[in-house]
């Protein structure tokens, strides 16, 4: 592994353009979706809206099984495993993704009816959905393959476009699609990326001339046929909450529930980028055997996390407001569960990142089918009593269960290679967690008095300047540990 880092060194300047280029990009692609939300909550129903919301939560299932994730954990060691032709590796996944897309076909055409019945989507939109999946699937495979290859101009030309022109559409399909808006609007998003994808796929077929190809279609199976039940467990994590809602609630409040959702997450941004850049030099530090740092790095990255959702969650009623509108205010309740889910986000990427380093992504799959079949037990339970707000409540629960797991699985993998698993400072770190949701949920009790609450904001802002320099001189300290 660390072989293969130090033959990049040669080109680490290349490297760091790249990942600051993705770095903008992830940016400016989320805040094309942040600031049209304001325009689209408002010309649309929250019945419209929750068609939008039922096929961006459905697709990510399916796709699933369409793609088998091909072009996310496989892809970077078959790069490097086939380097000498790459071409013809993104040919033959391309043709193995078609096969599969036509078995999708198949299924979906012979039932179709109770399909529709059971996600509550059109016939068109599912036919138009096959086609997205296997385009976009395509379109990621020349993403991951030109990411590889550090070519983040080309990367980043695509992505933007992509975002811009399906953007200008969709708004186009919002304001003048009258009573179709809702299913226009889909379709004005799906035909750009089917329109992007065949482009690629194309060149794809044509440049590596392999449609077909033995050794590579057993390697892409045998590598993520495995990780298939992992996958399925993360995106029932990530989207069965409104696919539930969808069926016991009805679409408005799916609406309601995945425009909170998008603005508690966005924060993930920030952490996934955090985390990209933290995961080689942990590395670095467990080849080492020197965890000490690590604590202290670790704990940092926390608390900032912590900090940033605290700010969140105090004025989430304000960016509900703003964001969505009056009919959207319900919302400001989900905000806070799933703001707080996402420190235990971050505490489950520590721990998976240990077992990723030992490759032992196997022990990851027990804790994701757990966490997950407790998160749609919970949904079924207490959506049905309660309504969509429940949801939020049982994504926090299934976060903090997923984190539990994956700390079970990280002490066998370090017992098994020989590692202390006193990587990072576990007590802190559960203080730091329970302190952050006494006063996340503090906060939310402070929603119906929104003097009271700002009081307290301002209190923090104040002592937040009195100490602004000694704060930063602790961030200057743990950024310099980090290099």
């Amino acid at each position: 592994m660390f072989e293969a880092l130090k033959k990049k060194q040669a080109g680490l300047s290349k490297q760091v353009k790249a990942s600051t280029a993705y770095t903008i990009c992830n940016i400016l692609q989320n805040s094309v979706g942040i600031i049209t939300l304001p325009l689209f909550t408002r010309l649309m129903t929250t019945d419209e809206m929750g068609i939008s919301t039922i096929y961006s939560s459905t697709m990510p299932l399916l796709i699933i099984f369409t793609s088998l994730q091909l072009a996310y954990g496989t892809f970077d060691t078959a790069m490097a495993k086939f380097d000498k032709d790459r071409d013809g590796y993104v040919s033959s996944v391309n043709g193995l993704c078609t096969l599969l897309t036509a078995v999708y076909f198949i299924i979906y055409l012979i039932g179709h009816k109770f399909w529709n019945s059971l996600l509550d989507l059109p016939t068109i939109l599912m036919l138009v959905m096959g086609l997205e999946m296997l385009m976009t699937t395509s379109m990621n495979f020349w993403l991951g393959k030109n990411r590889f290859e550090y070519e983040y101009k080309k990367v980043v030309a695509v992505i933007l476009s992509q975002t811009f022109i399906a953007t200008a559409l969709g708004i186009l399909a919002t304001v003048y699609g009258g009573n179709y808006r809702g299913v226009l609007k889909v379709l004005a998003y799906s035909f750009t990326a089917i329109g992007f994808g065949l482009v690629m796929y194309i060149h794809g077929i044509v440049k590596g001339k392999k449609f077909y190809n033995k050794e590579y279609w057993h390697y892409a199976l045998s590598f993520n046929l495995p990780l298939v039940p992992y996958y399925v467990s993360q995106m029932i994590f990530n989207q069965s909450d409104r696919l539930m809602i969808n069926k016991m609630c009805g679409r408005g409040d799916a609406a309601i529930y995945g425009v909170a959702y998008t603005l508690a997450v966005i924060l993930t941004i920030i952490l996934n980028a955090i985390n990209g850049s933290y995961t080689p030099w942990l590395y670095g530090k467990i080849k080492d055997r020197d965890f000490q740092d690590n604590k202290r790095v670790a704990l940092a990255i926390g608390a900032v996390m912590a900090f940033l959702l605290l700010g969140m969650i105090s004025v989430a009623p304000e960016i509900i407001l703003i964001m969505a509108g009056k009919k959207y205010t319900s919302a400001m309740w989900v905000v806070p569960p799933v703001a707080m889910s996402i420190i235990f986000l971050f505490y489950t990427q520590l721990f998976s990142n240990i077992q990723f380093y030992f490759e032992e992504k196997y022990y990851l799959v027990a804790g994701s089918i757990l966490s997950a079949l407790a998160n749609v037990v919970l949904n079924y339970i207490f959506i049905k009593k309660y309504g969509f707000v429940a949801a939020a409540y049982t994504t926090l629960f299934s976060f903090i269960i997923f984190a539990i797991c994956n700390f079970i699985c990280m002490r066998i993998v370090c017992k098994k290679h020989d590692v202390d698993w006193h990587i990072y400072d576990y007590r802190k770190l559960i203080i730091m967690a329970l302190i952050f949701m006494a006063l996340g949920f503090g906060l939310t009790m402070l929603y119906p008095y929104r003097l009271a609450r700002f009081i307290v904001i301002g209190v923090v802002l104040v002592i937040f300047a009195i100490f602004f320099k000694k704060i930063m001189n602790i961030v200057k300290f743990y950024v310099g540990l980090f290099k």
